[in-house]
Order: C-alpha cells, then structure tokens, then sequence
C-alpha cells in the first residue's frame, strides 16, 4: 500500500492564500534550517532566513522569503511515487523495495535516505554520490544496498538481503534537492510459513479424546482451524501463541473430541497475509473413546432424588421426634398430678376411715376444699371435673351421619342449625353459651374424619365469614387443634394420639376462656384452648369432615 507523505511548513499566513500558493509536486520539504534528527521547522525559523547577509535583501518581506524557501524554482519542482500495494516477500530472501521521480530526472546529486520511525538512524543514506555508513542502523549494516542503475532516471530502490521478522512494516523513500525535499511510502510484508503441524492425543478428557495441535515458524501471528471429515469447523478448547528471539510465533492448540464416529479430525494453520496454509490429519479409533458406564447414568439421575428424599425424611422425623417429646412432658406432668391427687385422696380416705371424730372431719372437709381449688390446674379425672360444670344433652345420632351426614341431634334440648359450607352447628333452645361451665359427650366411634369443638355466632347474618372456630380436627391418623375462621388459621399445632378416642367430653369455661378435650374412654387429657379469647354467644360445632377453608385461606 502506498501513501505519500509531505512535510509542509506552517505558513505565517491566511488559510485562503495558502491554499492559493500550493502547487502539486513543488513543495519544500527539508529546508537548511531543518534538524536531522526530526525536529521540524516552525514559521520563526523561516522568518530568520531574513537575517542572512547577501542571501535576500532586507526589505523582502518574511511572508515573500517563506514562500521563495518553499517553491524554489519551479523547474526544480518534483514529486516521488512508490508501488501501489505492499511489498510481499518470503522469511529469509532479498526483498526490493522501488521509487520513482516524478517526473523523470536524475537524482544523482540528491540526498536519498531511507528510514522508518525517524529520519536518523537511516535504514540506508546515499549522498554525494555514494552510501554514508555513519547514520546507519546497526541491524541493517551489511544487508542493504541502493540499486542505483537508472539513477539518471530518478529510478533507484532499496534492496533489503535475508529478510527477518523484524523487517516487515512501512519504509519511507525520501528525496533532498536542496530546500526542495518529498518522499512516500513503501509497505513491506514479511511471510514465514511455519512448520506442517503435528497432531497427537493427549488422552481421555471430559468424556472424549483431547488432541493436540503444535507448530512454529510463523510469521505474522498465524490463524488455527480444527475440522472434521466433511469439512465442518470445529471450536478449539483452548489456543495459545508465544513468540521467539527471533520474532516467530509458536502456536498450540487442543481440542476434545466427544463423538466417537467423527473418524479424522484436521488441524489447519493459516498465514493471515499470503493466505497460505499447511494441514495435517489424526484418525481416531473408536475404541479410545471412553466409555460411559450405565450404573453411572442412573446413579448421576437418582442421587438428586435421593438426597432430596433424605432430607425431607430427616425433617418429618425430626419434626415428629419433638411432638413426642412435647406429649412426653405434657403425660409426666399429668402423671405427676394424678399421683398427687391419689396420694390426698389416699391419706383422706385413711383419715375417714380410722377416725370418725369431728377433727378428722374438719380435716377432710379442708382436704375437699383445698382439692376443689386445685381442680383447674390437674389435667387429670374427667369424671372430677365434671363436678365443677353443667351438663349439656348434645349427642350424636351414628346411624344418621353415616347415611345423610346432616343430622346430628337426637335430643330435645339440641337444634340443629345448616350452614354455609358444610358445616353442621348445634344449636341449644337457649341462646347459646355466655357465661358459666358446661361440658358434653360425644360418641365417635371408629370414624376416620370429624371436627368437633366450639364456634362464636357473629352478631349479623353477612358477617358468617368471620365466624370463630377452636376445634380438634381428625383425618385419617393426623390430629391438630386450630384456631380458624372460614378464611384463615390463627393457630395450628399437631397433636400424637396413639390411641383414637372413642368417646370425647368438652368442657367448656366461659369465663376463664377455657376448652379442655379429654378421652372418655382412658380419662386421658388430650388438648386445652387455654386463652380461646371466647366473647359473645358460643356453640357446640361437630362435624364429619375436617376443616374446609376459602382459596384466600
């Protein structure tokens, strides 16, 4: 590629009649005031020009002496022209680098130098009719010289011998005839073909054969291409390049083979500048290939689900183990007062019995009173508690249930009251309960899903979605006590029941804002609302079913 590049000197004038003055092929380029050593003259350097005696006279305007130092005489003008397109030569051989004036005239007297970067050190200096060694680039001394046979033309060249790495760039040709100077540009390009590469397997890798591709020699920086028996391109894992003393780039690069019937694989390396390329080829038996076990597909395939299920056990029996523990505690404290209890009833009937004095009456009398104190906080004997609340007849009709599921009452004292979703509220003749302890009974037998307990009645018709539950819930084997509404769960804790209660009484205690579920059967305690916040008219609530809630829910 050619450019030609001309050094002008900032004019001292307006932009329009510099361009006024401009003439192709005649412009100064190295005037005497230039330095050698790249420093550019300046419009002050020029105007100095009028302080030299007997060379202008001193009423020339410095404007008038720019313009003289610039042009010179217009026969003298010229202009230099180098080849189009670069110059492509071979590592190793003798590259000639051409330039020509324009137009035609010797250039024997002229000053001729070749340089890169900057003017000095010259890549090669002829003057005076010869070549000057002294400004000469110490890598090309020896290896250049001015082909000079059509000098008279103004055709010289610059021919380079054994060419390097180091070599390959841009050139300037530059021409001094006196104050006129111009020079272009020569663009050299430097190929090296590497080495053939050399292909080898590395080994298995990542379920497949890693192979290996390596070369050197190359120069400029080389381009690699991995590819398949029918041409298809394949994507390198990894490439890597490293450059020499000598500037010649080493490549490798590796590439893992998975699909065993693939057969050949070729690795391509390519000179970027001539398009020149060598390739070599590596068969690959399929036998190399390893070979996926099938235990191991379905051992990488059920281990998530394995894991996954291991800790969804570990969590369910560690969720379980501490409602074990939490019924433990709650049987040793009930065990602890009903040995309290016998222990006082014990020692009263052995009171009553030895002595019929009044003392021992007065004793007796003190221990009931003292026992009818204690009676809320033993969560033991039924039957003793009963004592203390007022029965309610509300029963349930088993035969009914299991065929129509609606009717639950078969005394007198109890209504049954139909509501929305399902449920089955028992209503009493009364207005329900708002103050004072009741408890009632009811027969479950060996059914697999009910829901008993109590519920506040809202005190208008359109407000049934805030009704109140507290209730114990069975389904299937799981108990849990809730406190809900037809929307949403307050509070839910699961229960551990061994045994199925059979028979289940419910006392309730308005005004302490009691309910206490126990088993009839055992006289086992089963679960206390302890703080039920219980307000307004309260009802018994049964039901065949477990609690059913709204999507909102």
């Amino acid at each position: 590629m050619l450019t030609t590049r001309t050094t002008r000197c900032k004019l001292c004038l307006e932009p329009d009649r510099v361009g006024a003055l401009r003439r192709p092929g005649a412009l100064s380029r190295n005037p005497p005031w230039l330095n050698l050593d790249g420093e550019k003259n300046t419009c002050g350097d020029a105007q100095k020009m009028a302080g030299f005696p007997g060379l202008f006279p001193a009423s020339v305007p410095p404007a008038l002496l720019l313009w003289v130092s610039m042009w010179g005489s217009p026969a003298s003008g010229f202009s230099v022209m180098g080849p189009a397109q670069p110059i492509k030569v071979p590592l190793g051989t003798d590259a000639t680098l051409p330039c020509q004036l324009s137009p035609e005239q010797s250039a024997a007297h002229m000053q001729i130098r070749w340089y890169r970067a900057q003017l000095s050190p010259a890549v090669l200096l002829y003057q005076n009719g010869q070549e000057q060694d002294g400004e000469q680039m110490l890598e090309y001394r020896g290896r250049t010289e001015l082909v000079e046979d059509s000098i008279g033309r103004g055709a010289v060249a610059l021919l380079i011998q054994h060419v390097r790495a180091s070599d390959n760039g841009q050139y300037w040709c530059h021409f001094n005839d006196g104050h006129i100077s111009q020079e272009a540009v020569v663009e050299l390009h430097v190929i090296g073909l590497g080495s053939a590469p050399h292909v080898r397997m590395m080994g298995p890798e990542d379920n497949g054969i890693q192979v290996l591709c390596s070369s050197g020699g190359w120069f400029p920086k080389p381009r690699v291409q991995w590819s398949d028996t029918a041409g298809e391109k394949l994507l390198s894992l990894s490439e890597s390049q490293s450059q020499d003393g000598d500037g010649l780039f080493h490549v490798e690069a590796s590439l893992v083979v998975k699909d065993s019937s693939l057969g050949n694989v070729t690795c391509s390396i390519q000179n970027p500048v001539s398009g020149q390329e060598k390739a070599s080829a590596i068969f690959l038996p399929e036998p190399f290939f390893p070979r996926t076990s099938p235990w191991k597909t379905a051992l990488a395939g059920t281990l998530p689900v394995l894991v996954l299920l291991l800790i969804g056990i570990s969590y369910t029996g560690w969720r379980q183990h501490k409602a074990k523990n939490r019924e433990a505690e709650k049987r040793k404290e009930a065990s602890q007062e009903r040995d309290k209890v016998a222990k006082e009833k014990e020692e009263a009937h052995s009171a009553k019995s030895k002595s019929g004095s009044k003392s021992n009456q007065r004793f007796l009398e003190k221990l009931q009173i003292l026992c009818v104190q204690d009676w809320k906080k033993a969560l033991i004997y039924p039957d003793w508690r009963k004592e203390q609340f007022e029965h309610v007849l509300v029963s349930v009709n088993h035969e009914n249930v299991h065929q129509n599921n609606s009717d639950f009452t078969k005394e007198p004292q109890a209504v049954l009251c139909n509501r929305q979703r399902g449920g089955n509220l028992l209503k009493l003749d009364q207005k329900g309960f708002t103050k004072g302890r009741h408890y009632w009974e009811v027969d479950l037998e060996d059914t697999d899903e009910w829901t008993l307990g109590i519920y506040d009645e809202p005190t208008e018709k359109s407000d049934l979605e805030k009704m109140k539950f507290n209730v114990l819930e069975k389904k299937g084997c799981e108990y849990r006590a809730l406190t809900c509404s037809c929307q949403s769960i307050s509070q839910e804790e699961s229960l551990l029941i061994e045994k199925c209660p059979q028979k289940i009484v419910i006392f309730l205690d308005y005004e302490d804002s009691n309910i206490s579920f126990y088993n009839m059967i055992d006289g086992t305690h089963i679960f206390s609302f302890n703080q039920a916040n219980i307000s307004g008219s309260v009802y018994p609530y049964f039901k065949l079913k477990s609690m059913e809630f709204s999507p909102s829910a």
